[in-house]
């Protein structure tokens, strides 16, 4: 006997209420694109499965992985992680190639991986992007870019495409958003995000909050507009400093990040959104909170660099495979990440948005101990 057509509900039941609040309206209003969520229900079935038993088998399997898919980029925004860490290179680092991008989620799959966070440099300037995402239509693609490098190739694409979600950048208005990215690129990210919307495109917004625009973001009004244009995500990762000298307007990097007391009052605002506003809210670090600490090295995410590095999360720049010669399972099982994970001061950001960048010192120490390298172009052990 066939199996039976999913229903809505079906479709819909098991996902946190605050979402399945969301998408309710959005399945009424896009049904035809609704319908192939079923496939990727029951995909997020199966990878929880299989992290489980990975976990019986004593791997530690992330649900997410972060895929800096490339360190090409149209922009050259101040105080880029990317750029910090050696992911974005003028002359560029060898990158791996799209077959060997496609058996990493392959097996990252089969382990129980279910989304796929695609960063770089800028996603939309890596060829085949969405026929890479598309290929695998039972595992979720969140894809990060700036909004301004998306061709009418692309937005053709994306009317085919049902299981991937793009999460525009943008900083707060106009001002603040021109001034760490360039002229004019406010007005080309809210374009994208107007298309997307009108498109039925699930869409979401990234912004680094800083004390120069967390005040824009506390006031409501500001995203009840983004809302009305179909923004369905809103990511707020609060600024950690760069180990390398800030270009973000010529200042100090500590200056920039929130003192305590405005980060308490951040966290209340974007928990207020999440109770009452029709917007799916994720904000680092608070939320880790919950995961008691830091999720890197696996716990909650891992991030693979554009030549392979399988790095603890996208400010880190430590490793000790390389996903071009190893596969991922050894990296996730490296005793990098064992020793991150089972460091309980590691994991703890203080007042910082960082752990990692909290305890950098004891981060160096457990990379000399495990014989982890720097990445980036030199590629140089950890020695002192």
């Amino acid at each position: 006997m066939a199996a039976a057509e999913p229903t809505l509900r079906h479709v819909l039941d098991g996902i946190d209420p605050k979402l399945r609040a969301i998408l309710l309206p959005f399945a009424l209003r896009h049904p035809r694109r609704f319908w192939s969520y079923g496939k990727l229900m029951r995909g997020y079935e199966r990878a929880r499965k299989a992290r489980k038993a990975c976990r019986d088998q004593g791997l530690t399997v992330p649900p997410f992985l972060i895929l800096s898919i490339t360190s090409r980029c149209n922009l050259r925004c101040a105080g880029c992680y990317a750029r910090a860490s050696g992911i974005l290179e003028t002359r560029g680092p060898d990158h791996l190639p799209l077959g060997r991008w496609r058996a990493i989620i392959k097996e990252a799959c089969e382990l129980g991986v279910y989304g796929f966070i695609v960063a770089g440099g800028e996603p939309f300037m890596h060829p085949g992007l969405l026929e890479l995402c598309a290929e695998f239509d039972d595992r979720v693609f969140l894809i990060v870019t700036n909004g301004t490098a998306i061709t009418e190739e692309h937005y053709t694409r994306l009317r085919k495409i049902s299981n991937v979600c793009i999460v525009v950048s943008i900083e707060g208005g106009q001002d603040v958003t021109d001034a760490r990215r360039g002229a004019g690129v406010y007005g080309k990210a809210l374009a994208a995000i107007r298309r997307l919307g009108r498109m039925g495109v699930i869409s979401g917004i990234s912004a680094t909050v800083t004390r120069d625009n967390f005040r824009h973001w506390m006031d409501p009004a500001n995203v009840d507009d983004l809302v009305a244009h179909g923004v369905m995500l809103g990511v707020f990762i609060e600024y950690i400093p760069t180990a390398a000298p800030s270009a973000f307007e010529g200042r100090d990097d500590a200056s920039l990040m929130l003192t305590p007391e405005e980060r308490s009052d951040f966290r209340r605002t974007m928990l207020s959104y999440r109770d009452r506003k029709p917007i799916y809210i994720v904000h680092s670090p608070g939320d880790e909170e919950l995961f008691g600490g830091c999720v890197s090295a696996g716990r909650g995410f891992a991030h693979i660099t554009p030549s392979g590095d399988l790095t603890p999360c996208p400010v880190s720049d430590v490793a000790t495979h390389n996903l071009a010669a190893s596969s991922l399972r050894e990296g996730l099982a490296s005793r990098l990440f064992e020793e991150i994970r089972e460091r309980s001061d590691v994991l703890e950001t203080g007042d910082t948005p960082c752990a990692l960048f909290t305890h950098q010192k004891e981060l160096d120490e457990i990379a000399r101990t495990v014989g982890a390298y720097r990445t980036g172009p030199e590629r140089r052990k950890i020695t002192s």
